[in-house]
C-alpha cells in the first residue's frame, strides 16, 4: 500500500474532485474497513475486517470498478449519515447527465469515509473544522 493521506475534509474533497487516484481512494476505504497488506507473505490480512465484509470480500474489493461492493458500502452507512456530503461539506453533487459511474462511486466512498470519521471521532466539527 502507498502512504495514505490523512482522513479529513481536504482528503474527502480531493476524492470528490478526482485529485486522488482511484487506487488511493480504494486503499483509503480498504484501510478503514480493516484490510491490511502483509508485505512478507504478500497476502491480505482481513482479521480486522467486520465479518459481513470478510465473508463477502476476503480480499479488498475494487469499489471503483465494480458496483456490488459499492452498493454494500452504501447500505453500511447509517441512515443519519447518508447526506453528510451535503450537510457537512455543502457538496452539491454532480450534474445530472454529466457524471460517470466512477464519480458516483467516488461520492459513495467519500460519504462512507466521512461517516466513518463521524462515527469514530466524536464531534466532526470539533475534529475537522
Amino acid at each position: 500500500m502507498i502512504n495514505l493521506p490523512p482522513l479529513n475534509t481536504d482528503t474527502i474533497w480531493a476524492i470528490l474532485n478526482e485529485e486522488l487516484s482511484d487506487d488511493t481512494v480504494n486503499q483509503l476505504v480498504w484501510y478503514y474497513l480493516g484490510y491490511r497488506y502483509d508485505k512478507t507473505s504478500q497476502q491480505w490480512n482481513n482479521e480486522q475486517v467486520a465479518p459481513e465484509w470478510r465473508q463477502d470480500y476476503p480480499e479488498p474489493p475494487d469499489f471503483i470498478a465494480h458496483r456490488p461492493p459499492t452498493v454494500k458500502l452504501t447500505r453500511s452507512i447509517p441512515a443519519a449519515n447518508k447526506q453528510l456530503l451535503k450537510e457537512e461539506l455543502g457538496f452539491k453533487g454532480y450534474k445530472v447527465g454529466e457524471f460517470s459511474p466512477t464519480q458516483a462511486r467516488r461520492a459513495t466512498m467519500a460519504n462512507w469515509l466521512l461517516s466513518y470519521l463521524r462515527e469514530n471521532s466524536g464531534s466532526m466539527k470539533a475534529s475537522l473544522f
